[in-house]
C-alpha cells in the first residue's frame, strides 16, 4: 500500500484516446466535452449559441470579408445566395448551383470580388458594388477579332482523329469540319476549337462526322487534313476548373474532370487572360503534375509557395518570381486530401492545415528548418477517435480554435497556442446536430439542425445556453490512475480538490461542490478559489477515471487545476 497526491494543472493535450493514457508526457484527459482549453492550460465552459434565423436544408456558409467595416456572411442553398451583415439578411442573389452541388463549390476572394468554381459549372464571380451584390459568369478576355485568351487542350480520346476543313454554303465565315472518325454530337454545340491557328465555334452537327462551324474573318482551306487541333480546355463536355487560387498576382485554376492534374495560371494582373503567348515572363502559364500515380488536384493554397494538395500527395511551386520558363514543381509528401467535398485548408501559425484523404488525420504542412522541404505533421495523433468523416472546417484566429463538423453532427475543436505548447482537441455538443461552420472576422457561425429544422446560429460569449432554449452540459474526466510508474489494482480516494476561477457551478463525481451563496448573485462573476470533495470511496475498477468534473446548469465555470489525495494497492 502507498499514499499518493497527484495534481494536474495543465490540460494541454485535450481529450486523448485510451491507447495513450499511460504516456507520462501526455497532459490530457479522457473526456473533454463543451469546454475550451485556455492559453494557460486551464479549462472553461464553452460559449453558448445565439439563434439568428431558420434556413434551408443543405446550406453552406462562406465568409466574405472586404475590410474591417464590411464583413459579410454568405449562405448558399438551392440556387440562391443570402447575404448577411451584422446578422441581418440584406440581399438575395440567384445562383446556378443546386444544393447537391454545394459540397464541391470552391472559392477565392480578391478585394470586393469572389470567384467560385465547380467541376460542372462555368466559373462565377460575385461582386460587391455600391448598389449591392451581383453574380456573373467568368469570361475570358476577348480580342478585337473576337478570339478569346483561353487555354486549349488536345485530349487523349481525340488524338487519332483528324479534321478536314471544307467550304460551307452559308457565308465566308462558315466552314464544315469533317472528322476522320465518328466524333460530333450535340454535346459539341457552341464549343470553341483551335484548328489551323484559328478559333472556331461549332454551330450545328449534321452527322457523327460532319459539323458546321464559324470563325471571324477569312480563312484558307488546307490541302491535307489537320491532325494537330485543340478544343477549349474548359467546356460543358470536359468540365470546368475544380480548384482556384490567386498566386503572385495570377489567377490559378487547378484540375478539371478531364484533366485532373493540370494547372493554368493567368497573365500577371490580367485574371481573364490565359494566353501563353510567346512565353514572356508575365504571360500565362500551363503546367502538369507528372507522376506515376493518378493525381486529382483537390486544393490550391497560396503562401510562401503555391501549394498543390492532390488526392495522393502534396506538391509545391516555390519559384519567385514565377514565370513560364521558371516553374519548378516538386512533390514533398504523400498524404493526400479528401476528394469528394471541399474542405478549405486553413492557415494556422504560418502553416497550412488540411484534412487528409483518410478523413482521420489533420495535417500541418510546413517547411523544414532548411526551408527546402515541406513536412505534413499529424495534428491529431492522440485524438483520432474524435474525427469521423468531416464535412466542414474553419479556423478562428482570434480564439485560436480550429473547428471541424463531422457527418454524424458532432464537432471536434482544436485549441492551438504555440507559445504555451497547447495543442488540445475536445468536442462540442448541442441539443441537435452541427451541420456546417465558418468564421467571419472574429465571429464563428454554425448551421445546427434541431428537431428537423435547420438554424443559422453563432457562438456568443454572453450566452450561457444554446439558441435561448437549449441547455448543454460540460464534462471533463481524468485518465485512469498511474502512480510511481505502477498501475494500481485498488484505489482509495480521500479528497479531490479543484481550483476554479469565476465559477458558479461544479459537480465532482456527480456530487455538487459547495460554492458560497454570494457567488450566485447576479452582479457576481462567480467564485474563485478551491472547491473540494472528501471520502469518495474505494475503487476496484482502476481503469475508470478517479475524478469527473461536470455540470448541466447553465452557469459559468473555469477550472485551473485538479488535485487528488489517497492510497493505492498494486
Amino acid at each position: 500500500m502507498g499514499n499518493f497526491l497527484k495534481t494536474q494543472n495543465v490540460f494541454s493535450s485535450g481529450e486523448v484516446a485510451p491507447e495513450f493514457y499511460a504516456i507520462n508526457t501526455v497532459h490530457g484527459v479522457a473526456k473533454l466535452e463543451n469546454m475550451d482549453v485556455l492559453e494557460s492550460g486551464g479549462l472553461r465552459r464553452r460559449p453558448g449559441l445565439k439563434k439568428i434565423k431558420n434556413i434551408a436544408n443543405n446550406a453552406i456558409l462562406v465568409p466574405f470579408v472586404i475590410n474591417e467595416s464590411e464583413k459579410y456572411l454568405l449562405v448558399f442553398y438551392e440556387r440562391l445566395l443570402d447575404v448577411y451583415y451584422n446578422d441581418s439578411k440584406i440581399a438575395t442573389v440567384v445562383t446556378p448551383w443546386h444544393s447537391s452541388d454545394l459540397s464541391k463549390l470552391q472559392y477565392v476572394q480578391r478585394f470586393n470580388t469572389m470567384f467560385f468554381v465547380h467541376p460542372d459549372y462555368a466559373p462565377q464571380i460575385l461582386t460587391k458594388t455600391s448598389t449591392g451584390f451581383s453574380l456573373t459568369v467568368f469570361r475570358f478576355y476577348m480580342n478585337s477579332n473576337t478570339t478569346l485568351n483561353m487555354p486549349f487542350t488536345r485530349y487523349d480520346d481525340t488524338q487519332d482523329i483528324s479534321i478536314t476543313i471544307g467550304i460551307s454554303n452559308i457565308d465566308n465565315n462558315h466552314a464544315t469540319f469533317t472528322a476522320s472518325a465518328d466524333l460530333w454530337d450535340n454535346t459539341w454545340l457552341n464549343i470553341r476549337l483551335l484548328v489551323n491557328n484559328k478559333q472556331w465555334i461549332i454551330e450545328s452537327v449534321q452527322s457523327a462526322r460532319v459539323a458546321t462551324v464559324y470563325t471571324n474573318g477569312d480563312f484558307s482551306i488546307p490541302v491535307t487534313p489537320i491532325t494537330d487541333w485543340f478544343e477549349a480546355t474548359f467546356n460543358t463536355r470536359r468540365g470546368w476548373p475544380m480548384t482556384i487560387a490567386f498566386h503572385q498576382n495570377r489567377l490559378v485554376f487547378g484540375g478539371t474532370p478531364s484533366a485532373p492534374n493540370n494547372i493554368w495560371m493567368s497573365k500577371v494582373g490580367e485574371y481573364n487572360n490565359f494566353d501563353t503567348g510567346t512565353g514572356l515572363d508575365d504571360e500565362a502559364i500551363y503546367t502538369v503534375l507528372l507522376s506515376s500515380q493518378h493525381n486529382q488536384i483537390c486544393n490550391l493554397v497560396s503562401c510562401d509557395a503555391l501549394q498543390i494538395l492532390t488526392s495522393t500527395g502534396e506538391w509545391a511551386i516555390s519559384n519567385t518570381p514565377l514565370t513560364p520558363s521558371n516553374v519548378n514543381i516538386k512533390k514533398h509528401t504523400s498524404i493526400g486530401s479528401i476528394v469528394n467535398r471541399y474542405l478549405p485548408p486553413q492557415q494556422i501559425e504560418g502553416s497550412t492545415v488540411f484534412v487528409a484523404q483518410s478523413g482521420k488525420d489533420i495535417r500541418e504542412l510546413d517547411l523544414d528548418a532548411l526551408n527546402n522541404k515541406y513536412n505534413a505533421t499529424d495534428l491529431c495523433v492522440y485524438s483520432k477517435h474524435l474525427l469521423n468523416q468531416p464535412v466542414s472546417i474553419a479556423y478562428n484566429l482570434a480564439q485560436h480554435k480550429l473547428f471541424m463538423v463531422m457527418q454524424d453532427g458532432s464537432m471536434a475543436v482544436f485549441h492551438n497556442y504555440a507559445n504555451t505548447d497547447i495543442a488540445a482537441w475536445g468536442q462540442y455538443k448541442t441539443d441537435g446536430q452541427f451541420k456546417y461552420i465558418t468564421v467571419v472576422g472574429d465571429e464563428t457561425y454554425v448551421i445546427v439542425k434541431r428537431q428537423n429544422t435547420q438554424y443559422l446560429e453563432k457562438f456568443d460569449n454572453t450566452k450561457l445556453n444554446d439558441a435561448d432554449s437549449y441547455g448543454f452540459a460540460y464534462k471533463v474526466s481524468a485518465f485512469p490512475m498511474i502512480v510511481n510508474g505502477h498501475s494500481p489494482k485498488k484505489i482509495r480516494t480521500r479528497k479531490v480538490s479543484v481550483r476554479v476561477m469565476k465559477t458558479k457551478t461544479l459537480f465532482i463525481n456527480n456530487y455538487r461542490a459547495e460554492i458560497p451563496n454570494w457567488a450566485y448573485e447576479e452582479n457576481s462573476s462567480g467564485y474563485t478559489g478551491d472547491l473540494s470533495m472528501n471520502l469518495l470511496g474505494t475503487q476496484q475498477e482502476t481503469l475508470e477515471p478517479l475524478w469527473t468534473l461536470s455540470s448541466s446548469e447553465q452557469l459559468p465555470a473555469t477550472i485551473l487545476s485538479v488535485s487528488i489525495d489517497g492510497w493505492y494497492l498494486i
